[in-house]
């Protein structure tokens, strides 16, 4: 198949689906062409090609691609020089270097002559697809900061809300962000710790062109943990088909976020404790050491204290990472966020699904304001966003049976401050044998049995972990072994039933033990 074949004619940008990331290969092989351009195709990108370097340059100049594959063996100009000639400042692009035969030397020039990363012939199919989505990634968190046009003061007001906690929040965050400290991001689940993350590096001095990489420590298996940290030589293991440069590598410069930290492996965390002390990376399979400038940002759902406690977290490492500390509460402490969040929700979903819901009813509403939320915002958002959905275009209103079984779940929450009378028998006639409260078949409360049981399980699960709590003396890890459950658990439902452990430790009068 020759380079005149009409199906290598660089495609022109208005032939791509809408929205579709484009990704150049260049390489004066047709089945080299062919088989790459498939990759692309199947990965759900748009492929352009090029045989030659000229032709490759034009493409870059007219169709802007978002990444490049280059192979360095060109017939008119080599790779180094369409990489020099295409390097424009302002051109959101990454080019990956295709070298031939594993060579070193051209390796390493690629790297520091500026391409993202580089890939050897013969390359593994898997590792090219990889390859293009991390360097898809990266582009996309470099045009979100360019959009903001630098540190934006008020950037979390802007995407959770205008409340005092949010405040408290970006004030920190403005605090610590333009100092080196590794920073540990605390809270539950869907409370935005991402967010909170992105911004520190937004509002940082590493902000201005360098690297935010995130890396989820719970999404990766543990054998493959290190070398997505710190990469590997070709041939380090099984499968090192080729090189890889690994997270800390890609974040020179920027800022590496560390997702649930708390799921890293405890091998790994002495590995880790190590890079962060020294700033050295090794990478797998190989003698040499590398110096690598990063920040740190650590995020978690978990109680990384009561796990130095349990000796499932080092000790060292949680100091090395909690430098700075920000805890960013869940949705049921900063309510006055809640409409807030609905609007800007809705109109989100609007736009993608081309529909013009208004609000919400009086009675979605009410089930809106009093359900708790132990998903938090992303909860919140996955609700709202299926509402819209199912809600008729015609009236634009969401109504109550637009939110699923959400009325079940609010008929089941507890009262939102319960005191410590809330868990005591009420006395008289109208108590419940079962739980020993109120009688929830007491004309006028209008619930229905799946209600009721709901209710009534919930109390006897508050009572019994109140008793716990009482004979552990308020520490959450003993009360977890006599309850036979682990320490999330534990912790789960202490928020879930909103105890108030500095309360029962005061009714002991001790202090509390976390």
């Amino acid at each position: 198949m020759s380079s005149t074949d009409p199906r290598w004619a660089v495609c022109k940008s208005g032939s791509r689906p809408t929205g579709s990331p484009k990704v150049l290969i260049v390489d004066d092989l047709d089945d080299a062409r062919w088989v790459l351009s498939a990759l692309i195709r199947q990965a759900g990108w748009t492929p352009l090609v090029a045989a030659t370097g000229a032709q490759a340059l034009i493409c870059i100049e007219q169709d802007e691609p978002d990444v490049v594959l280059l192979d360095i063996g060109l017939p008119d100009i080599d790779g180094f020089e369409v990489l020099a000639r295409a390097r424009v400042p302002d051109k959101a692009m990454h080019v990956i270097m295709v070298t031939a035969n594993g060579k070193t030397h051209d390796a390493v020039r690629a790297i520091r002559a500026g391409a993202y990363e580089y890939l050897t012939k013969p390359f593994n199919n898997a590792d090219v697809t990889l390859t293009v989505r991390h360097a898809l990634e990266d582009i996309g968190s470099r045009r979100h900061y360019r959009q903001m046009g630098g540190p934006q003061p008020g950037l979390l007001l802007t995407c959770m809300g205008d409340s005092a906690a949010v405040r408290r929040v970006q004030n920190e965050v403005e605090r610590v962000a333009r100092t080196n400290f590794s920073v540990l991001v605390t809270g539950e689940s869907g409370t935005g710790k991402e967010l909170v993350s992105q911004a520190i590096h937004a509002c940082s001095l590493r902000a201005g062109g360098k690297p935010l990489v995130a890396v989820d420590c719970g999404a990766i298996p543990g054998s493959l943990i290190e070398s997505e940290l710190f990469g590997h030589d070709k041939g380090a293991f099984t499968g090192a088909y080729q090189a890889k440069t690994g997270a800390f590598e890609l974040a020179a410069g920027g800022t590496i976020f560390l997702d649930e930290i708390g799921n890293l492996p405890l091998v790994m965390q002495g590995k880790l404790l190590r890079v962060l002390e020294t700033r050295r990376i090794q990478r797998v399979g190989s003698a040499r050491e590398v110096d690598v400038d990063f920040r740190v940002v650590a995020a978690t759902n978990a109680d990384l204290l009561a796990m130095v406690e349990e000796q499932t977290f080092r000790g060292d490492l949680y100091h090395r990472l909690a430098e700075y500390t920000i805890r960013i509460p869940p949705l049921r402490e900063r309510r006055e966020d809640l409409r807030f969040l609905v609007d800007r929700i809705l109109n989100q979903t609007n736009m993608e699904l081309g529909k013009r819901v208004q609000a919400l009813s009086t009675a979605a509403w009410g089930l809106i304001d009093r359900y708790s939320w132990p998903g938090n915002v992303r909860e919140l958002r996955n609700q709202l966003r299926r509402a819209v959905l199912l809600c008729d275009e015609a009236d634009g209103l969401i109504l109550p049976e637009h939110l699923g079984a959400l009325d079940e779940r609010v008929g089941k929450a507890l009262p939102t401050a319960p005191g410590p009378a809330a868990a005591a028998p009420c006395a008289g006639p109208s108590t419940c044998d079962v739980c020993g409260s109120q009688d929830l078949l007491t004309p006028g409360l209008g619930l229905s049995f799946k209600e009721m049981t709901g209710q009534c399980n919930a109390r006897i699960e508050r009572e019994i972990l109140l008793r716990a709590l009482r004979i552990s003396h308020g520490n959450k890890a003993l009360a977890a072994r006599i309850l036979q459950i682990d320490y999330k658990t534990i912790h789960t439902k202490i928020k879930l039933y909103e105890i108030c452990t500095t309360q029962v430790a005061a009714e002991l009068r001790l202090p509390e033990i976390v």
